[in-house]
């Protein structure tokens, strides 16, 4: 099986080597759990390990926001950026663009091997997605902010606005990260509570704070057509981006 690296040791391993290449694979956790620290550093581990482009499509932090948390592990974005091996696109949700259209156009003009979308709570809590189908539009709202369960009528426009993203996705045939946002008092897997079901794997990020310590685990919940790990695995985050703690796994 042809596989997409992350880079970072530990992860692979417990992925059994990596992404299956062409998975759509969810990352999901609360505040402070580095999801965004995780997607960027695929990229850059993929564009200056491997030699691979990757698109990083942020709905919440701009570009100039992204090169300053680089800047602070030390990584060479604007570097790899002059080199067209990373490109950001930030897509700012108030203005009522056609998501699926851009990143159509995106895709075929850069033809990245990897790609993020962070987030996809943003997306589905806000955006007005169009250009889909017949030229049909979807909206969600404030979907994210709530712990109820969602009324019917906006579950079928959620997982419509969803699978119809995720299909669209598909057809690149490129490894591709959505974060999320979850809420600790949420029993599902992501905000929404759909994408868990219909994307390739879940990956899910922990944090507990004790005092002044704190604790970080990831468990991948599932992964399409590979074996993958089943522990919860202890990672850090340091000044070098996000580090697996491989001796140390946290049993449940």
């Amino acid at each position: 099986m042809v596989r997409t690296k992350t880079g970072i040791q530990g992860l692979d391993k417990a992925l059994n080597g990596g992404f299956p290449d062409g998975n759509i694979v969810l990352l999901s956790g609360g505040a402070g759990t580095g999801k965004s620290t995780l997607v960027m550093q695929f990229l850059l581990n993929g564009a200056s390990l491997f030699g691979e482009r990757g698109l990083y499509i942020s709905t919440e932090q701009t570009r100039e926001e992204l090169h300053r948390a680089a800047d602070k592990f030390g990584w060479k974005l604007k570097e790899l950026e002059d080199k067209s091996l990373i490109k950001i696109i930030y897509f700012d949700i108030t203005r009522g663009d056609d998501f699926l259209n851009r990143v159509d156009a995106m895709v075929e003009e850069f033809k990245p091997k990897r790609i993020v979308i962070d987030s996809m709570t943003t997306l589905t809590d806000s955006l007005m997605i169009s250009g889909i189908g017949e030229k049909e539009a979807f909206s969600m709202v404030q979907v994210a902010e709530s712990v109820n369960p969602i009324p019917r009528t906006e579950q079928v426009i959620a997982k419509s606005i969803l699978y119809r993203l995720i299909k669209e996705l598909k057809k690149f045939k490129v490894t591709t990260l959505l974060t999320s946002e979850l809420p600790e008092e949420l029993k599902q897997l992501s905000a929404d509570g759909i994408t868990e079901f219909i994307a390739d794997g879940v990956v899910i990020l922990h944090f507990l704070g004790v005092g002044s310590a704190e604790f970080r685990s990831m468990q991948i919940r599932k992964m399409r057509y590979s074996w993958h790990k089943r522990d919860h695995v202890l990672y850090d985050i340091t000044g070098k981006g996000i580090e697996i703690k491989e001796e140390e796994e946290l049993k449940i």
